[in-house]
């Protein structure tokens, strides 16, 4: 059985405003629901523990999803939700790959967490896979600034620019994450449409645009799991 480290938010603030943000919900329900029903263990996980908070507009009607719905009846997953470890407190020798779920909360406390950056260069160094959707890609950000040219030339989708623009958050966060990328000397991809599933792959490091990406992306990260370890080793 593998076991999928997810990493959430704690961080519920946004810049100039009193909206607040979260755990979009959505990328947290559905790739645990990818990972549970192709029989890996999920253990979630966020810088503060607990319960983190949840990005409210990820609730609303028209951005429900079926797993949101199925998280709603299933008191196991929502016991987990509600009490998430640790970060600093995981070992990540416990855990098979790591996955970052977004919502705009990564762009402030995941972006800076040096024990998430130090996780992210373990997995990579080892041969094990590293996903992100959304902003959850802001993970990324410590890890380059601990291993500096570990994004050049990578390959790597994220929320856009646009997208940022579209949903009316461009003012209320510290940076545009495709920017903050592109300066990193990532090879930054996206969909030509916005808000519609798109995901990259390099080595062993998936991302996925937006919430439409989630479930995507950690089917390519199960797909990464059923490689042999040679030639996962190979993705390095």
């Amino acid at each position: 059985m593998n076991r999928i480290l997810m990493v959430l938010t704690s961080h519920a603030e946004m810049k100039n405003t009193e909206r607040t943000t979260g755990v979009w919900l959505g990328e947290c329900t559905d790739p645990y629901y990818e990972f549970t029903d192709a029989g890996c263990q999920v253990t979630l996980c966020s810088p503060e523990g607990g319960k983190p908070p949840v990005d409210p507009l990820s609730t609303v009607t028209e951005n429900i999803t079926r797993s949101n719905r199925r998280f709603i009846d299933d008191p196991v997953a929502r016991a987990a939700f509600e009490n998430t470890l640790m970060l600093r407190e995981i070992d990540p020798t416990m855990f098979d790959a790591v996955f970052y779920a977004g919502g705009h909360g990564p762009l402030w406390d995941l972006a800076n967490n040096e024990f998430s950056g130090r996780l992210i260069l373990h997995y990579l160094s080892t041969g094990k896979p590293v996903g992100a959707v959304c902003h959850g890609p802001a993970a990324l950000l410590i890890a380059a600034a601990l291993k500096p040219g570990l994004l050049a030339g990578k390959r790597i989708t994220a929320f856009t620019n646009e997208e940022e623009v579209l949903a009316l958050r461009a003012n209320y966060i510290p940076y545009k994450l495709e920017s903050r990328l592109k300066e990193l000397g990532a090879d930054f991809r996206s969909a030509v449409l916005p808000f519609v599933s798109h995901v990259e792959m390099d080595g062993l490091l998936v991302t996925g645009q937006n919430p439409l990406s989630a479930g995507a992306t950690a089917r390519q990260v199960i797909s990464l799991l059923k490689e042999p370890a040679a030639s996962l080793a190979a993705h390095q």
